[in-house]
């Protein structure tokens, strides 16, 4: 999958899978679980333990999905993770080594900011879309009034995206949004309750159908 259908894909979903774990185990089962509620753009943390081989592994073995890497602090874990299968990266803050490893292996980048200074810097050096996080803290409305002098920046915020505000980012002007614990919490992983997570994804994708009729 090239960059440009990365890109159409997650935009097309319009909810990325944020996955953090303690381990990686049950990491493949989870990503099937998303799936059958219509979510396949995950992205899979550099905190959680064993995180690059679990990407080839899942990489592998759902080829169809689009998994990434997030958390991506420095370029070298940029180019391992690419070389692993990930299909776009994503920093927590302004990483701008990060986003020059990306576009020179050309791989989708979501360069991490918060404020519209940070977010225009991410865009200029080369950021496909600018994460804004973490995003709980100023809602909807901090992405329509970062929008209305900004509007050729597509934004991704994250952190407090829910299936009951997902719409309201969207119609805010988000492109896309990604969403951790609202639809992988701790709990769930470790009891592996997929029939949960999958109900959760469902309900995002409801969400997300809803907002684009009403839009």
């Amino acid at each position: 999958m090239n960059k440009d259908a990365v890109l159409a894909k997650i935009k097309s979903e319009k909810v990325i899978a944020l996955i953090r774990a303690d381990s990686p185990d049950g990491l493949l089962d989870c990503a099937k679980a998303l799936a059958a509620g219509g979510l396949t753009s995950i992205e899979l943390t550099m905190t959680t333990p064993g995180a690059i081989e679990m990407l080839r592994k899942v990489s592998v073995e759902l080829p169809n999905f689009v998994f990434g890497l997030g958390t991506v602090l420095d370029a070298k874990t940029a180019r391992e993770g690419i070389a692993a299968g990930a299909k776009f990266l994503v920093t927590p803050a302004y990483r701008p080594e990060v986003v020059a490893a990306a576009k020179s292996l050309n791989t989708v980048v979501f360069c991490g900011a918060l404020t519209p200074t940070e977010i225009l810097l991410a865009w200029e050096a080369g950021s496909d879309a600018v994460k804004v996080f973490p995003a709980e803290f100023f809602g909807p409305a901090y992405i329509k009034s970062v929008k209305a002098p900004l509007p050729h920046i597509p934004l991704v915020p994250t952190g407090g995206v829910t299936a009951d505000n997902v719409g309201d980012f969207l119609k805010a002007g988000a492109m896309a949004t990604a969403a951790g614990s609202s639809l992988v919490d701790a709990k769930s992983l470790k009891e592996k309750n997929w029939p949960l997570i999958t109900s959760r994804a469902k309900a995002f994708a409801a969400a997300v159908a809803a907002a684009s009729v009403k839009a």
